[in-house]
C-alpha cells in the first residue's frame, strides 16, 4: 500500500517563549491532507499573532475545497487588510491531493522547498514574494505525481541561516542537502535530525524561530486503511 507520512518539528528562538512559526494540518476535504507552515515577521507573540492568522485562514480555505494557491493568495490579501500592508509572514504548503494524485508544494517564502527522488535532491527555489505586502502577491507552485520515495522538505529561515552570524545563504547549505540526500525517507527521522543538527549550528540556543516540515510517499504492508495522527507538545513549568 503507497503511505503519505507527514512530520513536523518546530523550536522557538532562544530565551523566547512562544515560537513565531506556526503548523496546521488539514484533511482535504475531496481526499488527501494539507500542511501549513507559516513564519510571522520578528519573533515571539508578535510574530505568532501573524503566522496563526494566515495560517488559520488558508487551513479554513482548504478544508472547504479551495485550491491551494488561491488559498495561499487569499491569506496574502487578509494579512494585508488587517494589517494595512505594514508586515509580511512567509507560507508553505505542502499537500498530497488525492483529487489529483499529485503532491503540490505552494510557496511563499525565501528559503527552498527540497524536493527528494529516489537519492536526487531538487530545490524549489524561484522567488517567491512573502504574504500581507504586496496587492498581487502570487505564490510559486510546483506539482508532481504522487509515487512511492518521495520526500518533501520545508523549513523556516532559522533553520536556513543556521550557524551564520549575519548574512543569508545564496544557496541551500550542503548540510541541509546531504541530510535529505542521505536519508531513508522516513519523515519523522528526516524532521529530528535536521531540527537537532540546525540547533546544534546555533551552539544550542537557535538564533530564530525552528521549524522542518517533511511529506514523504512510501509503500507500507498496512493491511487495514488506518490513518494515524503522533503529537508531542512539551508544557514549560508543570511536571
Amino acid at each position: 500500500m503507497l503511505v503519505v507520512e507527514a512530520a513536523v518539528v518546530k523550536t522557538s528562538k532562544y530565551a523566547v517563549s512562544e515560537s513565531g512559526d506556526t503548523v496546521e494540518l488539514v484533511e482535504r476535504p475531496r481526499g488527501g491532507i494539507s500542511l501549513i507552515m507559516a513564519d510571522g515577521q520578528r519573533s515571539g507573540r508578535s510574530a505568532k499573532a501573524l503566522s496563526s492568522m494566515v495560517a488559520r485562514k488558508a487551513a479554513s480555505l482548504l478544508a472547504e475545497g479551495v485550491r491551494d494557491g488561491a488559498a495561499a493568495r487569499a491569506a496574502s490579501d487578509y494579512l494585508r487588510a488587517s494589517r494595512h500592508g505594514q508586515v509580511s509572514a512567509d507560507m508553505v504548503i505542502l499537500s498530497g491531493d488525492l483529487e489529483t494524485g499529485t503532491l503540490v508544494v505552494t510557496r511563499n517564502i525565501a528559503c527552498p522547498v527540497l524536493m527528494a527522488r529516489h537519492g536526487d535532491v531538487t530545490a524549489l527555489d524561484q522567488p517567491a514574494p512573502s504574504l500581507g505586502i504586496e496587492r498581487l502577491t502570487r505564490p510559486q507552485i510546483t506539482e508532481t505525481p504522487i509515487e512511492p520515495g518521495i520526500a518533501l522538505v520545508a523549513f523556516t529561515d532559522g533553520v536556513w541561516e543556521a550557524g551564520l552570524l549575519s548574512t543569508r545563504p545564496t544557496r541551500t547549505p550542503d548540510w541541509i542537502l546531504d541530510g535529505v540526500q542521505g536519508h531513508d525517507g522516513l519523515a519523522q527521522e528526516m524532521a529530528d535530525e535536521l531540527l537537532e543538527r540546525a540547533v546544534a549550528l546555533d551552539g544550542g540556543r537557535p538564533r530564530d524561530d525552528m521549524t522542518v516540515v517533511v511529506v514523504a510517499t512510501r509503500t507500507c504492508e498496512e493491511p487495514l486503511d488506518v490513518r494515524r495522527l503522533h503529537v508531542i507538545f512539551p508544557i514549560r513549568g508543570l511536571s
